[in-house]
């Protein structure tokens, strides 16, 4: 934004300590006379010189004012550069933290989100700005990180399926006797993959811009939709699936709700023991909160592998390719729907084997349900 030039606020501050130093000074030779120098007489006293040590004429008012101005005035000099000098060096001091900030942005405007601030000292207002300032920096060199990340993957994820749609055609060209039903097949299956890894994709950045509609949502009826959906997937693999728990109503995405209730779901079915495997899925109400844990059983999972789950395109120990894998963004959906939603994702092993996968979301306010609109998101 182009703005007129005008005064530092150093600058500013210095006249204003100046002022305020050459009103202090006027205020108190103003004293002087009011207080002092309206008592002195007019015209000369004789002094009895036998009543008191200090004998003589006393002084009158216009000597002691013809005395008195001149002293003032150059009081009142003095203080004025006094004030000036000092009042620069003291903005200066005053100042040089913000001049650290505004060093700090500008390089941040360049690119640099590295930069941090880190003001010594005690604290107070200049060092809380610089604190919270070298957490926003934090924070969004770390958004940034994961965007790039995240386009990095995704743009990976596309060109394998394109690559193997090019190669399958060039295949049909080259080789007209080939089996072409075997061809459409694998072309099919290729590209319902690339269909639903787009369609992953626009569901994370529509989850990021929170363009969606807020309404009452029950998180057991979420659950229990999920698991009769998820069922059959369920028998295939052997998998039991014990849905428990209380009504747990939030406000939110009915649509982006669901697809986190079937991406936990789902995540726990896939992940599990080759035969015999239980997922388990609960709510539960807290006094500020509304809880949907989905629990299964499976391998034991370390700390380190834990971490990296909700990362885009993360596929249990490793990036697979199976019937199940689905495009790597079931939990990082996860993660992105349930920060919209400004709730909380903690994911714990557990010590038997498997993981325990807790989404708190905000409770609804029966104040403020009357208030939402009642139409779905689309």
């Amino acid at each position: 934004m182009d703005r007129a030039p005008g005064l530092s606020v150093r600058l500013k501050l210095t006249l204003s300590y100046a002022g305020f130093l050459m009103l202090a000074g006027g205020l108190l030779l103003a004293a002087v006379w009011l207080f002092l120098l309206r008592y002195v007489p007019e015209r000369a006293m004789l002094i009895n010189p036998d009543d008191k040590p200090t004998n003589g004429v006393f002084p009158v008012r216009s000597v002691l004012l013809d005395v008195f101005a001149p002293r003032a005035a150059a009081v009142l000099a003095f203080l004025l550069v006094f004030g000036l000098l000092g009042g620069w060096i003291l903005a200066g001091r005053m100042l040089a933290p913000l001049t650290r900030l505004t060093d700090a942005t500008r390089l941040a405007a360049n690119g640099s989100l590295s930069h941090r601030i880190r003001l010594p000292g005690r604290k107070d207002e200049f060092r809380e700005l610089a604190d919270a300032f070298d957490t926003m920096l934090a924070r969004l060199e770390a958004h940034v990180a994961e965007q790039r990340r995240f386009a990095a993957n995704a743009s990976h994820e596309l060109r394998t399926p394109l690559a193997i749609s090019k190669a399958l055609l060039d295949v049909a060209r080259t080789d007209p006797n080939h089996d072409t039903g075997e061809l459409i097949d694998r072309l099919q299956a290729v590209n319902t993959r690339a269909i639903a890894l787009t369609e992953a994709l626009l569901l994370v950045s529509r989850a990021e811009q929170r363009s969606f509609t807020r309404e009452r949502v029950d998180l057991s009826l979420m659950a229990e939709e999920a698991t009769e959906t998820l069922l059959p997937l369920a028998e295939k693999h052997g998998v039991t699936i014990e849905t428990s728990g209380d009504i747990a109503t939030t406000t939110g995405s009915q649509a982006l709700l669901l697809q986190l209730t079937m991406n936990l779901v789902h995540n726990a079915i896939v992940h599990n023991l080759p035969e015999q495997g239980t997922v388990w899925v609960n709510t539960a109400v807290r006094p500020k909160t509304v809880v949907l844990t989905v629990e299964n059983t499976g391998e034991e999972l370390t700390p380190q592998l834990l971490s990296t789950l909700t990362e885009p395109f993360q596929r249990g120990t490793e990036r697979t390719h199976t019937d199940h894998a689905g495009v790597g963004l079931g939990l990082a959906i996860v993660k992105t729907i349930t920060h919209a939603h400004d709730g909380t994702l903690t994911l714990t092993p557990r010590p038997a084997g498997g993981l325990r996968i807790t989404v708190e979301l905000p409770v609804t306010d029966e104040a403020t349900v009357s208030q939402l609109p009642c139409s779905t998101a689309g």
